[in-house]
């Protein structure tokens, strides 16, 4: 796509949504700030940030900085410079405190879908397996592919966690869920969580199974500044 000015040659305008516009988009809306928000906080104009989050822009070193700053992280984050690095890599705060969270506190940070981790023991031994989850009621489902080690877990007791971690900040928080796993397997209630299901699974494949616990004990910490 291009736009012409009179006089002036051509100018090639970047068109579709790229990778940075995306991180800081994901970025602002988790921190809950609006564009002009976070226009005013790294000096620039709103529709510039919207420019940023709409199209493939390639802003200079000087507004990437602003940008980070504005979004309490760094440059490498909204760059994609950390994508293959694990999170948690720099260095402690020096009054870093770990408390321990309220069981409502964990449930409002398990929130309604999101990503969490399930942990169990079957025959081939301790595994744990990411999964896309989404709260129903007092339950956390998840799908899986009908055969897989996860489904086998069926009836038994297993371990969930969710885990947030600011790098920026050097703060995080976990939840640790228990309860016992089990496929569901009442169409209307699988239907139902078709319906509120925010996403199809991120990695992809006919994980069509649905499996659900219902926590009997919920526990959490935060890492967070004194």
């Amino acid at each position: 796509m291009e736009e012409t000015t009179a006089g002036e040659a051509p100018i090639e305008v970047p068109a579709g949504r790229g990778d940075l516009g995306r991180r800081v988009s994901a970025r602002r809306e988790e921190l809950g700030i609006t564009r002009a928000e976070l226009a005013e906080r790294c000096g620039a104009a709103a529709s510039y940030v919207a420019y940023v989050e709409e199209r493939a822009a390639a802003p200079s070193m000087g507004m990437l900085v602003g940008l980070a700053d504005g979004l309490g992280t760094t440059v490498a984050e909204l760059t994609g410079g950390m994508t293959d690095t694990p999170p948690g890599r720099g260095t402690a705060m020096r009054d870093a405190e770990l408390t321990g969270l309220s069981e409502a506190e964990c449930r409002r940070l398990l929130s309604t879908h999101g990503i969490g981790r399930i942990g169990f023991s079957g025959p081939e031994g301790p595994a744990v397996f990411p999964v896309n989850y989404v709260i129903v009621g007092n339950e956390i489902a998840f799908r899986t592919a009908a055969h897989s080690r996860l489904a086998g877990a069926h009836g038994t007791e297993v371990a969930f966690e969710v885990d947030h971690i600011d790098d920026a900040m050097r703060e995080g928080w976990s939840v640790l869920a228990v309860g016992e796993v089990s496929g569901v397997t009442d169409e209307r209630r699988i239907s139902h969580l078709h319906a509120v299901a925010r996403s199809l699974p991120w990695a992809g494949g006919p994980r069509t199974h649905w499996m659900s616990m219902a926590p009997t004990r919920v526990t959490g910490r935060r890492v967070h500044s004194g």
